[in-house]
């Protein structure tokens, strides 16, 4: 018996001897936790395992499940792998160069069509008046019709919202005409304006060349002058223009004739 229990505690004794004498236990914090990516089902994505290491530890938020709990979805976030496919959407360069060129484009056409041209103005004469004299006060009224020719060039409309004019004789103001709203010019169109001037001429010297019979030609030369506002877009242009007409004075009415037409 003796030689038994000898033997058998020389044995456990080796067995302690083998041992680690310090305990080498792996903290919680060390230890290799794996879980599985949301895509880890999907063909080319393989779970993935936590290295080991002793500043890392494991997912916080999805417990080594990859979900997280809906009870705290407000105040927590899953973490996606930088492999999964949702990060990389296709076709994503072609999107944006698409989007790119079509913002371009529109940019583009906006301005050329948008971009304001000039509008053209001119004296188109004299369309028909009406002479009338006044002996007692030795003086001549004139009613002119004249035309204004008006060119659009732009892409868009415009509106005429004014018309003021003088009449001068010798640079002397004879008449004056207002007259507001006056007419509308499509895109890249064409139109004519006609407006009335009443002028009255007290020069004594021209009520004679007018009235006195051995004198064959009986003309008087008139000033036109006067500005046309225009509307487009929500801006507002003055655009000028005069011109110069012979009105027979001798005739009590000229009758209307040809005028310079409108381009086609």
């Amino acid at each position: 018996m003796g030689k038994i229990t000898s033997k058998l505690s020389s044995a456990a004794h080796e067995d302690q001897e083998k041992e680690p004498i310090l305990a080498q236990d792996t903290p919680e914090e060390d230890k290799i936790v794996p879980y599985v990516s949301i895509n880890a089902n999907d063909v080319g994505y393989l779970p993935y395992v936590e290295i080991k290491s002793r500043g890392s530890i494991a997912c916080p938020t999805c417990h080594g499940t990859g979900r997280i709990p809906k009870e705290q979805r407000k105040e927590l976030v899953a973490l996606i792998p930088y492999s999964d496919q949702r990060l990389q959407p296709r076709r994503t360069k072609q999107y944006v160069s698409l989007a790119v060129v079509l913002c371009l484009l529109i940019s583009f056409l906006a301005i050329f069509f948008l971009f304001p041209r000039s509008i053209v103005v001119t004296h188109a004469g004299l369309n028909s008046s009406v002479v009338t004299f006044a002996a007692a006060s030795s003086s001549i009224n004139l009613s002119t019709t004249n035309v204004l020719n008006v060119s659009n060039r732009n892409f868009h409309g415009i509106g005429v919202t004014r018309l003021d004019v003088e009449v001068l004789l010798v640079a002397v103001v004879i008449g004056k005409s207002s007259t507001s709203n006056v007419t509308t010019v499509g895109p890249l169109g064409n139109s004519q304006i006609y407006y009335t001037v009443n002028s009255t001429i007290t020069d004594n010297s021209t009520f004679n060349i007018c009235t006195w019979t051995k004198i064959k030609v009986h003309n008087v030369l008139l000033h036109i002058q006067g500005t046309l506002t225009c509307s487009y877009l929500g801006h507002s242009e003055q655009l000028s223009f005069e011109g110069y007409q012979y009105v027979d004075c001798r005739s009590n009415t000229t009758v209307p004739h040809s005028l310079h037409q409108l381009p086609p």
